[in-house]
């Protein structure tokens, strides 16, 4: 009996010691879907304020957490429905003080139950205090997928993150999972074990060093995207400067990296500066300056987490002379935290934006050779199977899985190059023009004049009418409900050349074309989705020389059938 006890003791500690399996604790269904249709609970409440208490335990690979979370009533209700993945059970709740028996809750799904000692009216507020714990789930393949990273640095010590985009903030923390269930205000605090340091959202506020050497980190963020919110833990070096904002303020920026990195950290660094210069001109004032821009290097991929953007692309060089993952994550501090859209169907504001604005970056640092190369490189990815837009709520899911009959990665490449059509069909200042309106809500974004905002694919389609007093209702149609792309149709009689627009569902396109002959290029209105032009016979002609238009591309489709073949 002895040697049984004694091999059970030994079992155990090497589990305790040996990290959970990819994919491991399973999550139900409920913790895997983010967004979607609400239920009327969540809805009946405004999340005012979120203040999380973490404690970091690499010995287990576990989380313990207490969230003291805000709530006031927008209409009557009985009870709070708080999404929280049920691999963390929760062992105590209060409500304003008051502790509730644990009759009061349950979560037998991922959906905490917590009934109210009272019904609150419209107006009251509430105060709920949630202990919780256990092994968080393990991300299969971060952040493709999602939950905790637990990894180690080449010295061998603790190197943690959490990911949460798809699956949602449920993961780590009980929160409302879905994009208008953000916090007002957020304040973290996260313990970590000695030498080790916690960077994360918003602004430092201080750091405890406890008895037994363990530090807490405590930050505070305003206005946090509820997947936005993220722990990272690991032995950090730090670089920091300021950056003197062309709109009169000065930001802090910091980078948190391995150590024994320093010489490649530092380069990337300098690229802070010159890319918060481009979005600043081109779009407006960076968000969140009265915080800071923070970025930090993660044991997976990356991540817009705001203001502490994940970085794990391995310093990677490339042609065109700057990080573009450290870019595009940045991009999306503009478009995803400062603008996020309020429906998942509305997702390409964030990844459309966050896949042109490289492109767009290369224009402003090399000029248009740049920008056409970066461009091209996307358009064989786009992928035409489903509308980017349905106009329905759902979940992410149904929109980043094409297996769940979502576009995928059209939202990023193919609403990237609608973004390229549009900017060439209304000009490089009515678009900017929009796309300000679109993040800020306002013509003239200054340091202290504008919040992160909910928008929508209706609300952009109103600010081109805005900006360019014209409606292109006919263009949205065809490149966001639609999903074949429009067919420029050629025909040559004679010296006239005709060209025609064919598009799905048949409705008007009036998308202007330019045709380059011999040396010179027109354009043609294409009023009516139709026009001609005098082309002597035997002149060389380009239809569309410089690729403004998105439009259906048979060599495109027969190279993705040929590589869909060589995979099979």
């Amino acid at each position: 009996m002895m040697i049984s006890l004694l091999a059970l003791a030994a079992a155990l500690q090497s589990a305790a010691t040996t990290p959970p399996a990819k994919g491991t604790p399973p999550i139900t269904a409920q913790t895997e879907k983010s967004g979607g249709v609400r239920p009327a609970e969540q809805l009946a409440v405004t999340f005012d304020s979120a203040d999380l208490q973490f404690e970091v335990l690499p010995e287990t690979y576990s989380l313990n957490g207490i969230a003291t979370l805000g709530f006031t009533a927008r209409s009557p209700v009985s009870r709070l429905l708080i999404d929280l993945d049920k691999n963390l059970p929760v062992t105590a709740v209060s409500i304003d003080g008051v502790a509730l028996k644990p009759g009061a809750w349950s979560n037998p799904d991922g959906q905490l139950a917590v009934r109210l000692p009272r019904p609150l009216t419209r107006g009251q507020r509430v105060s709920a205090k949630i202990t919780y714990g256990g092994v968080p789930h393990v991300a299969v393949n971060a952040p493709w997928d999602d939950g905790v990273v637990w990894s180690k640095t080449p010295e061998g010590k603790t190197w943690f993150a959490t990911t949460a985009e798809g699956y949602g903030c449920d993961l780590f923390w009980p929160c409302m999972d879905f994009p208008e269930g953000e916090p007002t205000v957020v304040t973290l605090h996260i313990t970590v074990p000695k030498g080790l340091k916690a960077p994360s959202n918003g602004k430092l506020i201080g750091i405890d060093t406890l008895p037994d050497g363990r530090t807490r980190w405590n930050w505070r963020a305003k206005r946090t995207n509820t997947y936005a919110i993220a722990l990272n833990v690991g032995p950090y070096e730090e670089i920091s400067g300021s950056y003197k904002s062309r709109f009169g303020n000065t930001i802090p920026m910091y980078y948190w990296y391995l150590p024994g990195e320093k010489a490649q950290a530092e380069k990337l660094f300098a690229e802070f500066a010159p890319t918060l210069d481009f979005f600043e001109a081109l779009v407006g004032p960076y968000p969140f300056g009265d915080e800071k821009v923070g970025v930090v290097e993660t044991p997976h991929k990356g991540m817009e987490h705001q203001t502490i953007n994940a970085y794990g692309n391995g310093y990677a060089k490339a042609i065109e002379g700057f990080d573009w993952l450290f870019q595009h994550e940045f991009t999306h501090e503009w478009f995803a935290n400062q603008l996020t859209a309020a429906n998942w169907d509305d997702y390409w504001l964030h990844e459309g934006y966050g896949a042109y604005m490289q492109p767009a970056y290369g224009r402003w640092r090399e000029g248009e050779a740049r920008y056409a190369a970066m461009m091209m490189s996307q358009r064989g990815g786009i992928m035409n199977k489903v509308p980017i837009v349905r106009g329905k709520i759902i979940s992410e899911e149904e929109v980043y899985e094409a297996s769940k009959g979502g576009p995928g990665q059209d939202i990023y490449v193919k609403g990237s190059w609608m973004l390229h059509t549009l900017r060439n069909l209304i000009g490089d200042k009515d678009f900017w023009d929009v796309t300000r309106l679109a993040v800020y809500g306002r013509p003239d974004p200054r340091p202290g004049n504008f919040e992160p905002r909910f928008g929508s694919t209706g609300e952009y389609e109103g600010f081109v009418r805005q900006v360019t007093g014209k409606d292109y209702g006919w263009f949205f149609d065809v490149y966001l409900r639609q999903a074949a792309l429009p067919e420029l149709v050629e025909t040559r009689t004679g010296d006239t050349l005709s060209l025609s627009w064919k598009v799905p569902g048949g409705g008007p396109f009036p998308m202007p074309v330019e045709v380059q002959i011999g040396d010179r290029i027109e354009k043609l209105p294409m009023t009516g989705g139709r026009g001609t032009i005098s082309v002597p016979a035997d002149a060389h002609v380009v239809i569309d020389p410089w690729s403004r238009v998105l439009k259906r591309s048979i060599a495109v489709e027969e190279l993705q059938a040929w590589n869909a073949s060589r995979k099979k």
